[in-house]
């Protein structure tokens, strides 16, 4: 009976919260993360109106933190006959993750990035970490992300990479193999304008080189580079993802736009770059799940062997290989259905099919490549996805890509985290 009259006490609170004011918020659940973090990215607070719509939002963004594996509310009577208590229980997340990424390169040898990461530094949901990837050459990076440290709207990011890979480079029919150093550093303003949308903005200042290995030549293609850039970055992401443990629905968009210009005596032309991710996901039942990637994007048409946008199994089409072809605009269409096929408090394993499919504007080509079979490419596939539930982001995948289009090739592809 007491329950009872708790629940009918709460549903009327918040049928007729304009009437009511919140006496106090009390965080509870809670261990590493601290509670004056929570309060701090709060809206419900001491002395303002209670309204269920705005703690129903206090509690989707507490979902999407990294170091919050659930969360929800409950209303209490304070002292005052006018006033409720609002109390917010935390499930926190496991957040000193390791990060793994296995893959084969084209020429069948195992490429990998291992890293290791702080999702949850100090109890503030600050991340830092870095990796370290052998890719023939061994490369590193450290990161650091505070994204509410000034205030709930207002935080900074730094990056460090040092990255070399073996590159191949495409021009008039033929390919040649360079090795690319990209060294840069980073710093990012991160602005959170409000619940759905976010801001960043900032420099990286990085030095590219690129050092000729085998293959082909031409006299118009430097068989050595090394040029210092700078790169003004904004990226702005709407976001409206509600999150159930493994289970995601809802609509974000995120787009990211890039001015690149030489910082040396050898003056090569400003650069531009564009390109825009939507992301849909719609629950199906208690255990199915659509998910589905479309990315738009466009840089500057020059005919060079270096374009930005490139095919490769790690970022867009699973089973295609390791850098397989370069383009100056892109198109590419990521979907697959995720089902849980086994479940318990702390671990779920799920199935998934997929269908990867891009295309892209050749250097120096125009907007009808997109529909030349040269530039296409369809991948199906199968995976699975070990998850487990208390970890922020433990979900260790695998997928299997095999090509239905012309030469098409076929590979699996590991990783840690969802694809996309």
């Amino acid at each position: 009976m007491k329950q009872l009259i708790v629940l009918l006490i709460l549903f009327s609170a918040i049928a007729n919260a304009q009437e009511y004011t919140v006496a106090d918020l009390k965080v509870q659940g809670n261990k590493k993360l601290k509670s004056s973090f929570v309060k701090k990215i709060s809206n419900i607070k001491a002395g303002v109106k209670l309204d269920s719509m705005v703690i129903e939002a206090d509690i989707k963004l507490l979902k999407r933190l990294p170091s919050i594996a659930h969360a929800y509310y409950q209303v209490f009577p304070a002292e005052d006959p006018n006033a409720y208590n609002v109390f917010y229980t935390i499930e926190e997340n496991f957040t000193i993750i390791p990060s793994a990424n296995v893959y084969t390169t084209n020429d069948d040898e195992f490429a990998y990035r291992l890293g290791l990461y702080e999702f949850n530094l100090f109890g503030q949901n600050m991340t830092f970490g870095g990796f370290y990837q052998k890719d023939i050459y061994s490369s590193y990076a450290v990161n650091f992300r505070a994204p509410y440290l000034f205030s709930r709207s207002l935080g900074l990011a730094l990056n460090y990479q040092d990255l070399t890979t073996q590159e191949p480079v495409f021009f008039d029919g033929t390919t040649a193999d360079y090795k690319y150093n990209n060294e840069s550093f980073e710093i990012l303003g991160l602005y959170q304008l409000n619940f759905n949308n976010r801001f960043e903005f900032g420099l990286n200042y990085f030095t590219e080189d690129y050092q000729y290995k085998f293959g082909a030549t031409n006299s118009n293609v430097p068989q050595d580079l090394r040029v210092h850039k700078l790169l003004y970055k904004f990226i702005y992401e709407y976001n409206n993802l509600n999150y159930d443990y493994q289970y995601v629905e809802g609509f974000r968009s995120i787009f990211n736009f890039q001015y690149v210009t030489t910082r040396n005596e050898r003056q090569l032309p400003a650069f531009l770059i564009g390109w825009n991710d939507f992301q849909y996901f719609k629950r199906f039942g208690n255990k199915g799940n659509w998910a589905s990637r479309l990315r738009l994007g466009i840089a500057t048409n020059n005919n060079t062997p270096f374009a930005p946008f490139s095919v490769d199994n790690n970022l867009n089409v699973r089973g295609v290989g390791n850098t397989i072809d370069r383009g100056t605009a892109a198109i590419v269409l990521n979907t697959e259905y995720r089902y849980t096929l086994y479940e318990k408090t702390s671990f779920s394993l799920q199935g998934n099919v997929f269908i990867d499919a891009g295309s892209w504007r050749m250097p120096g080509g125009d907007f009808g490549d997109f529909g030349d079979p040269e530039s296409i490419r369809v991948y199906p596939g199968v995976g699975l996805r070990f998850i487990h539930k208390k970890i922020f982001n433990a979900i260790f995948r695998i997928d299997y890509g095999y090509g239905v289009t012309k030469d098409a090739t076929q590979g699996l592809v590991f990783g840690i985290g969802q694809y996309f």
